[in-house]
């Protein structure tokens, strides 16, 4: 009943909101009416049936682009690099799966869930996901699109489509595609993911309405072998065999007659389903101040914004599934001690969460859109569904945020804040205030700042209600994670340095293949690393990045007290059009003992049984660009080499028993069109 009332009370809403901004567009939608918006939304003359006889600007052809992320004001350019494979891949170089590119994933650097309010707990294929977050609105005067393909060992492939374009200054929309394969070295590790998805932004041609829209749409399909039976599985095929062998080595899970090495292979027998639609309507009005301007007999008509009202709606459907169709019941006793019970496992959460968030800005200086007052409130209605059970929050939250970058763009100030007034999530926070300072174009940048959140712990780990086979030691309180950063920007040296440093109590987290645990001590974690290019010659550059982890002794978190990663690359211009960058890559983290995995729930866990002896991964590297055709060829794994038999068996482990990559081969291209 509440949630028919709350979305008949929404549409409502949107309703009122787009009429308004309708009507008050008719008002100034007059054919003499002379102004026009560029790309940027700088006004510029209108074009008329008398424009059209004039002769075709030389320029026409060239493009003009720009994009901003979903909730930022921040406008930037697109990136033509090609010094950094890692820039345009997405999976980034600090993380490391269990063997196979699309399997789970997680970060090397300490990277904690820091969030207030409902979550469901499955974050191991995080990183393969589109994201409300990494969404851009775009603005370009000509269609733009990219094209991506990349193609590595064992039929491994990435294909990504990516456009967008403006039908006049008002209406840009776009889209993106990925679809990712990857049938594995081992049994049982295929994967098969596919994301989608579709933007829109609207601006009134008298800019007081405005909406951006948001549809995502994540599927992941990943296999689980469990890893290997034993850790030394390896040692027999150092001697004789060659590349691909490992495939023979028995796993924990998985039935190896059903499963084929197969690139068309995307069933999931024994594996992971997870599936995720997102959809997010924003829509605001403004009041504020007209003016004009007269220029060359033309008059330009400005509108500045001084009050906005602000209503977003958003609604998300989340399903996590863990199957095995053919389970062997010795293999859970003897590797997981877990009795099955059915012909099949099946476990299943499904969660939809529907959203609605009003707020009022407030824009003191007319002139500048980067400093604002926002106050704002908002309800969820959110359901679970677990089995035969099903689990209902509704939740009231307010927020505050204040911003301010001045014209000058030297200071940027942010403050913000959500508390959760009342509902299941009642009590959790998150307080956020961050400074920043630009210093010259030499000096570089200076920004410090601070956040604080106190959340209820995620729902995985709530034994009596997931239909997932997880344990907890009791009721859990919430769990409160306190951080202070600092970032330093020196472009006279190329230099970056940048810290975090946590203060977290009541840390919960798994320790087992089921089993989760609260942590009710205070530990802390530092972070410190530099990002630094060195010019060794005149063509011949030193990239090196170099991460410092330490936490308190006995903390319930173990990391890499060292991780860095240096590349070497022969880089210039040459033949007018061709830009290079060739050369060596080397990755190294300290010894430690890296968390194990566990299928069953999807989750990585702490364990202090096993440390990980990782050698130095190597990768040579050439990337090209010649014009907007982008090119890089990779040779990864170098390091995995046995002499003098020139076998590729000296694998490192991305987990406890499970064996990362040997030998290989990737080809990458990115191609983008002006159409």
């Amino acid at each position: 009943m509440y949630l028919k009332q709350f979305l008949l009370y929404t549409v409502f809403t949107g309703i009122l909101l787009a009429a308004a901004g309708w009507l008050h567009a008719q008002s100034t939608d007059n054919p003499n009416y002379q102004v026009g918006y560029d790309s940027q939304g700088k006004p510029i003359k209108k074009v008329t049936k008398a424009d059209t006889l004039q002769h075709r600007n030389p320029l026409e052809d060239s493009i003009t682009i720009s994009y901003r992320y979903y909730d930022s004001s921040n406008i930037r350019k697109l990136d033509s690099s090609i010094s950094d494979f890692y820039l345009r891949f997405n999976v980034p170089n600090t993380y490391v799966d269990l063997g196979n590119y699309g399997n789970a994933a997680h970060s090397l650097i300490f990277t904690p869930f820091m969030k207030p309010g409902w979550d469901a707990g499955f974050h191991a294929y995080d990183v393969y996901n589109f994201t409300v977050q990494d969404s851009k609105f775009y603005q370009t005067t000509r269609p733009y699109s990219e094209l991506t393909y990349l193609i590595g060992s064992k039929q491994e492939q990435m294909i990504q489509l990516q456009h967008t374009q403006n039908r006049n200054a008002d209406f840009n929309f776009g889209f993106d595609f990925r679809f990712l394969n990857s049938p594995g070295e081992m049994k049982n590790d295929n994967t098969n993911h596919n994301n989608l998805r579709f933007t829109t932004s609207y601006t009134s041609r008298n800019r007081r309405y405005g909406n951006f829209f948001i549809f995502i749409n994540n599927k992941i399909r990943s296999s689980e072998n469990g890893g290997t039976q034993t850790q030394g599985a390896l040692d027999s095929l150092k001697a004789s065999s060659g590349l691909g062998s490992v495939f023979q080595l028995p796993v924990k899970l998985g039935d190896a007659s059903a499963y084929q090495n197969n690139f068309f292979t995307a069933g999931i027998s024994t594996g992971t389903i997870y599936d995720e639609s997102i959809i997010l309507f924003r829509q605001y009005y403004d009041f504020g101040q007209k003016d004009s301007v007269v220029q060359d007999t033309v008059t330009y008509r400005l509108f500045y914004p001084r009050l906005r009202l602000q209503h977003t709606f958003k609604y998300s459907s989340n399903t996590y599934v863990f199957q095995d169709q053919n389970p062997s019941d010795s293999s859970y006793r003897y590797f997981y001690n877990y009795i099955i019970t059915n012909d099949t496992i099946y476990y299943k959460d499904k969660w939809t969460n529907v959203s609605n968030d009003f707020s009022i800005i407030s824009f003191p200086e007319k002139k500048n859109l980067n400093q604002y007052l926002k106050l704002g409130g908002g309800l969820e209605e959110i359901k679970g569904v677990f089995g035969v059970y099903e689990k209902q929050y509704t939740n009231i939250y307010g927020s505050v945020e204040y911003r301010n970058r001045t014209r000058n763009k030297k200071w940027d100030m942010i403050v913000n804040g959500q508390l959760y007034l009342a509902g299941g999530y009642a009590g959790d926070y998150s307080a956020y205030i961050s400074l920043k300072r630009e210093l010259s174009k030499k000096l570089g940048s200076l920004e410090i700042g601070a956040t604080d959140v106190s959340r209820t712990p995620s729902f995985v780990t709530d034994q009596f209600i997931s239909a997932f086979p997880s344990t907890s030691s009791g009721t859990y309180g919430k769990e409160n994670i306190a951080k202070v950063f600092a970032n330093i920007y020196l472009p006279i040296a190329d230099l970056r340095i940048y810290g975090n440093y946590y203060a977290i109590t009541n840390y919960v987290y798994f320790n087992g293949y089921f089993s989760s645990v609260q942590d009710g001590s205070i530990f802390n974690l530092l972070h410190v690393g530099l990002e630094k290019k060195i010019k060794l010659s005149r063509r011949i550059n030193w990239y090196t990045a170099f991460d410092l982890q330490q936490t308190t002794p006995g903390a319930p978190i173990n990391v890499p007290f060292i991780l860095s990663r240096n590349r070497i690359a022969f880089e210039g211009n040459f033949y007018k059009n061709l830009y290079l960058s060739t050369g060596i890559e080397v990755r190294y983290y300290t010894p430690y003992k890296a968390d194990g995995y566990s299928p069953l729930v999807g989750q990585f866990y702490k364990q202090d049984d096993i440390t990980l002896y990782n050698k130095p991964d190597v990768n040579l590297f050439l990337n090209f660009r010649i014009k907007s055709f982008k090119a890089f060829v990779r040779v990864e794994n170098l390091n995995t080499i046995s002499l003098p038999d020139f076998t590729f068996n000296n694998r490192n482990f991305g987990a406890p028993d499970y064996p990362s990559r040997a030998f290989w081969f990737r080809l990458g291209i990115w191609w983008s069109f002006v159409n």
